[in-house]
């Protein structure tokens, strides 16, 4: 079987889009910067260790046990939840563990692709799990499998042609200050990535496409937040998605999108 290069996902709303999967090469990378990281952490438990050791022997082989099993398992665990998806390793390498859907993960596919992690070392240097990966279609090892999740390439937070599509056009939504921040807030990476796409690639549809995919994404970001009816008069579907992108990948002091156009 071939594998993919991209995570194909279909929506509820029927919008297809498609992610691009991390290589073999990348995830070794990430995997030699994490090795090295949680190396660095065992030369810290070794000392700790060294200096309980003339005190109590026993104790700090107890000591030693606890702590190097909780950095080898915790490691992983711990980072995959605090940044999403990503260790040291995968951020440095722009990589990112998500559900097989997109989704962000859950604590239990964390758990499980780290448990399972020990059977993808066999018999030594990752080989099952290398193997899994290499000849699997969406490169998942047997972690991957276990908790259903894959390895992706993370969305840059701006892309090359972005400034061209919203610079010098006024945005409503950031006239309301606390909403555009918690627009920000609600608004997750894989809708982010998703409106982002729409944007760029629009001239690419057909009329009928372009107007249903903005209608539907604009129908989910206004039911994320209410912006007064004021602000959002006029605002068509697709202005309205543009200018949440403005909003998610452009900080306010990027410019004269926060001001009002002048009068007279």
């Amino acid at each position: 079987m071939s594998r993919a290069a991209t995570l194909t996902i279909r929506t509820p709303e029927g919008i297809v889009f498609s992610i691009p999967l991390a290589g073999p090469l990348s995830r070794f990378l990430a995997l030699a910067i994490d090795l090295c990281c949680i190396g660095v952490g065992g030369g810290v438990i070794h000392i700790i260790v060294a200096l309980i050791r003339p005190l109590d022997m026993d104790l700090a082989m107890a000591i030693a046990t606890y702590l190097y099993f909780g950095l080898s398992i915790g490691y992983g665990m711990g980072m995959e939840w605090l940044w999403r998806g990503q260790t040291i390793g995968k951020r440095v390498m722009g990589l990112r563990v998500v559900d097989e859907q997109g989704l962000r993960l859950n604590p239990s596919q964390i758990v499980i692709r780290n448990l399972v992690r020990f059977v993808d070392l066999l018999p030594g240097l990752y080989c099952v799990g290398g193997v899994a990966a290499i000849f699997g279609r969406l490169g998942q090892r047997l972690g991957d499998l276990a908790a259903g999740t894959v390895v992706v390439r993370a969305a840059r937070p701006l892309r090359p042609g972005l400034a061209l599509v919203v610079a010098g056009k006024f945005n409503s939504l950031r006239e309301i200050p606390h909403l555009e921040a918690r627009l920000r807030q609600r608004v997750g990476p894989r809708e982010a990535s998703l409106a982002l796409r729409a944007v760029l690639r629009r001239d690419e549809l057909s009329p009928a496409a372009r107007v249903d995919l903005f209608r539907a994404i604009a129908g989910h970001f206004r039911s994320l937040v209410e912006f007064p009816p004021e602000v959002t008069e006029g605002l068509g579907d697709e202005q309205y998605v543009r200018d949440v992108v403005d909003i998610v990948f452009r900080p306010r002091a990027a410019g004269a999108l926060d001001r009002r156009p002048p009068v007279g």
